[in-house]
């Protein structure tokens, strides 16, 4: 009886600690998707280039999600140690040293784009597209990277709805924006392309200023003691960083590469590709919630050494993530005809995108399986496990079967190997966390 009252109030607790970042990444992902969506009404050519675009943002966000991983990992075992000063110099920390790592990085993009895209498969007139593009869409990736800093300390302190209703705001903002920027309003035209870029740009500055002013409110971040705290914590930070940085980068390489295989087959494809790529994380939006609410928690339970209570978490996770991922995945399986056609404007693209859907979307059941045992991993203290795993899932399930795929059977072969690697990935993940979890020291206290 204790037993089911505790998996009760864990399961209780798990939907507080995620609801608020499920709506959040709801409204962001929204946001993303309809860029996307009224991009399409530009034309085939400017979603083609938007859809280009998509592997070097990703590797951005890669970089920041792994100092993000990081950094609440560290702050959340201080904080479970009562270490609560380290927090708040950890804090600062994060928010600075990432701020400008991810301007270097964009800085480079930009100068190097051209031969980036090139190699990427992007022709001339594409090239055109994305050469009055990017340099907004690098800024708005800077602004969203403070952002996420600024989350990822939010979260590390338990609370998820302010990043939840920051998340929000930021899509309300971008969703009024996003017409006005793109199409114009009255006798003015609208800047196109570049407009969702900067409206995204202006509603990512909205969350910062709140999120700013809360956390210096809330006197979270420290400005005493930087220095030594840099000497003391780099190792730590650097021994999960650095391994979860490099899960983080390996699915925007293979989106590189994959991407590099969809151009290959035409450019109504690779808007197909571009618009499936933004429906594929709005769909895993539960899971992606999962992912930033449960580290910090699986942290603390680390850091007080509490196994039982972390082999509880992972199992009820697991299942959360099978149900409503395949529930969802068939849902809108059943009906991609209507999605894609809301989606996209071109009936090619229409066409090629509802394809996607019906192989894709149920296959993120086992997707959402491998995403929350590598971030769970990286939370207690497997960040090379985490980054084996994230390597495997992509470059020997995935990579592979999307590849042999598309050279057999072309479109409709491309779509169901990336489903079989998704299904692969899943398998393999839920092999290691129960061989990972079963070891006698971490069955200790498990309560049956």
């Amino acid at each position: 009886m204790a037993a089911v009252m505790q998996q009760k109030e864990l399961a209780i607790t798990l939907w507080r600690q995620t609801w608020p970042m499920a709506i959040g990444v709801l409204a962001l992902l929204g946001f993303q998707l309809v860029d996307s969506a009224f991009i399409a009404r530009l034309g085939t050519a400017p979603l083609a280039a938007q859809s280009f675009t998509f592997p070097l943002s990703f590797l951005i966000i890669g970089i920041q999600v792994g100092m993000g991983i990081a950094i609440a990992a560290l702050i959340s075992r201080a904080l479970g140690a009562g270490e609560e000063a380290r927090a708040r110099r950890l804090s600062s920390l994060v928010l600075m040293a990432g701020g400008g790592v991810i301007g270097l990085l964009a800085i480079a993009l930009w100068i190097f784009y051209v031969p980036i895209f090139q190699l990427l498969g992007a022709d001339e007139t594409t090239l055109s597209y994305i050469r009055i593009y990017w340099a907004p869409q690098l800024l708005s990736a800077w602004l969203g990277a403070l952002l996420y800093f600024s989350y990822s300390v939010f979260r590390a302190h338990g609370d998820t709805r302010l990043p939840g209703k920051m998340m929000v705001l930021s899509s309300l903002v971008n969703l009024v924006l996003d017409p006005l920027l793109i199409f114009g309003i009255g006798d003015w035209e609208g800047g196109g392309l570049p407009g969702a870029a900067w409206a995204t740009a202006i509603a990512f500055s909205v969350g910062l200023l709140v999120t700013t002013r809360k956390l210096l409110k809330r006197q979270w971040a420290a400005q005493q003691g930087l220095w030594q705290e840099a000497k003391q914590s780099w190792r730590p930070f650097t021994g999960i960083a650095a391994p979860a940085m490099v899960s983080q980068l390996m699915p925007p390489l293979a989106a590189m590469l994959a991407i590099s295989v969809v151009a290959g087959l035409g450019e109504s494809e690779v808007a197909a590709w571009g618009l499936a790529s933004r429906l594929e994380t709005l769909s895993l939006m539960v899971i992606l919630a999962m992912t930033m609410s449960l580290p910090p928690w699986l942290g603390r339970c680390y850091g007080a050494g509490d196994w039982g209570q972390i082999q509880q978490l992972m199992t009820l996770a697991i299942k959360v993530a099978l149900f409503w991922q395949l529930c969802l995945g068939i849902v809108l399986a059943l009906g991609a005809p209507w999605l894609a056609m809301a989606l996209a404007g071109n009936p090619d693209v229409q066409s090629e995108l509802t394809l996607l859907i019906r192989f894709l979307l149920p296959s993120y059941a086992a997707l959402g399986i491998c995403m929350l045992v590598v971030s769970a991993g990286n939370a207690l203290g497997w960040p090379l496990r985490a980054m084996l795993l994230s390597s495997a899932r992509l470059f020997i399930c995935y990579l592979p079967c999307l590849w042999l795929g598309s050279q057999f059977f072309g479109w409709w072969g491309l779509a169901a190997g990336a489903a079989v690697g998704n299904l692969l990935a899943g398998f393999m993940a839920w092999l290691v966390m129960r061989r990972i979890l079963s070891r006698p020291h971490r069955q200790a206290g498990f309560i049956n």
